[in-house]
């Protein structure tokens, strides 16, 4: 008998599979989206505990252009709600002090994370030479802005962002738009004043109910449900189209389809493709991934010596922590703990301990209640609500990911019809992976 046939198969309900879905049927394409989990969304997962909501993956999102776009095409727009004023506020623990980040170049001016020489230093970047390819993005900013800027400034932002480490990211997949400010004008600085860029919405977003609710509207808005409980095994050429093995709790099966989209992680779409291109998937199953542990803690109000005020604050890798920093989620969205109460969601781990993913719940406990003390002068921190593991959390693209990406592009040309997108190919956050989902569609529809 023949396989069951569609228009359209997405592996991968995350938000780019949902998002490339989306686009395929507004195309007019019959789709099915095929996922092993129990439920739509990938690592957007929001849970509740004793009247707290706390997100085991994504907690906020710049709502870029693409992504805004999206959402009003599906009149979703009005579920994305603005962080507090509050968010403006963000932080560095720096010497057993929280130390605001400047938010605009007369604040830099004015910050004592960096020195006077390092300000000055500032003063030079339009005059800088040039660099060569395959920066890591720890060479790039400290060539440019200086090594203060590179520990103080970026490095933080790397580890919320990425839970990485600056001298292995690659700089070209992780700062795209200054190193083609450098390229350009040949300076990041005159280079981001030339350049013009689609407006998305200012500041943080979050879904008005949580990422995880989010993933599900956006499920049952398809006019096929996603079958979930189903793992994609295994693609190969079929004609002018594609045969995609699928096993599931019902048994075992295998759809035609004209047109695929792979949104999974990399280590998975290499398994995937393997028997397509045995140099894609080598690509693919090589690109690293950093642990990470979510803790959310909810402490009383008024109760840590710092006050619990902003975005979060973040730890540089200098401070030798293994808490990477903590988000303030209830200064930014009032409704996700009771009255009385915060709730902090912690990041412990990532590429800087990576041992943290195998510790055991009391000496992890003990360890954040100690650094909690350090950072935030509160004492016998309690549990968290749950302690959330992500063996592999986030993809971290090395110096020379873009060129990887670019070559597994080419060979992929080869097989019109499929595409891939997820976090491993143009940036990791919500906004970026919604964008490489609505760029995979149009890329298999224009097959």
């Amino acid at each position: 008998m023949s396989a069951p046939r569609v228009d359209a198969l997405v592996v991968g309900a995350g938000i780019a599979g949902l998002a490339a879905a989306h686009a395929l049927q507004g195309a007019g394409a019959e789709v099915l989206v095929v996922d092993p989990s129990d439920r739509p969304g990938g690592v957007m997962r929001t849970d509740h505990h004793a009247g707290f909501v706390f997100e085991n993956g994504p907690n906020t999102a710049l709502v870029k252009a693409p992504m805004l776009k999206f959402f009003e095409r599906l009149r979703m727009r009005e579920r994305l709600r603005p962080a507090s004023p509050a968010s403006k506020r963000r932080f560095v623990y720096r010497q057993g002090e929280l130390v605001a980040v400047p938010g605009s170049p007369w604040g830099l001016v004015r910050s004592p994370l960096l020195s006077a020489g390092a300000k000055l230093r500032l003063l030079a970047e339009p005059f800088r030479g040039r660099g060569g390819p395959h920066e890591t993005v720890a060479e790039f900013v400290d060539r440019r802005l200086g090594p203060e800027v590179t520990r103080e400034l970026v490095g933080p932002f790397l580890t919320g962002v990425y839970a990485g480490d600056e001298r292995e990211l690659g700089a070209e997949a992780v700062l795209p738009g200054l190193v083609e400010a450098e390229r350009r004008r040949g300076s990041i600085v005159l280079g981001a004043l030339g350049g013009r860029r689609e407006r998305g919405l200012p500041g943080s977003h979050a879904p008005e109910r949580g990422f995880g609710p989010l993933a599900r509207q956006l499920a049952e808005a398809l006019v096929e449900a996603p079958a979930l409980g189903n793992r994609a095994e295994r693609i190969a050429r079929d004609g002018s189209g594609f045969r995609v093995e699928v096993s599931g709790v019902g048994g075992d099966n295998a759809f035609e389809a004209a047109r695929v989209v792979v949104a999974t992680p990399a280590y998975d779409a290499g398994a995937l493709l393997r028997g397509l291109d045995g140099e894609v998937a080598d690509t693919l199953e090589a690109v690293r991934y950093a642990p990470l542990v979510v803790a959310p803690v909810g402490v009383e109000a008024g109760r840590p010596a710092r006050a619990i005020d902003g975005f979060g604050f973040l730890v540089p890798r200098e401070e030798r922590l293994g808490l990477l920093g903590c988000l303030f989620m209830s200064q930014l969205f009032a409704d996700r703990a009771p009255e009385g109460m915060e709730l902090l969601h912690c990041m412990i781990g990532g590429a800087r301990w990576p041992e943290a993913l195998d510790e055991p719940d009391d000496a992890l406990h003990a360890r954040l209640a100690a650094e909690l003390e350090q950072t935030l002068g509160l004492r016998d921190a309690p549990p968290p609500l749950a302690w959330v593991r992500w063996p592999r959390a986030i993809p971290q693209p090395g110096r020379d990911h873009v060129e990887k990406m670019d070559r597994v592009a080419g060979r992929l040309a080869d097989h019109p019809g499929l595409a891939l997108a997820g976090g491993y190919v143009a940036g990791v956050g919500v906004p970026d992976a919604l964008a490489s989902g609505l760029a995979a569609a149009e890329r298999v529809l224009a097959a």
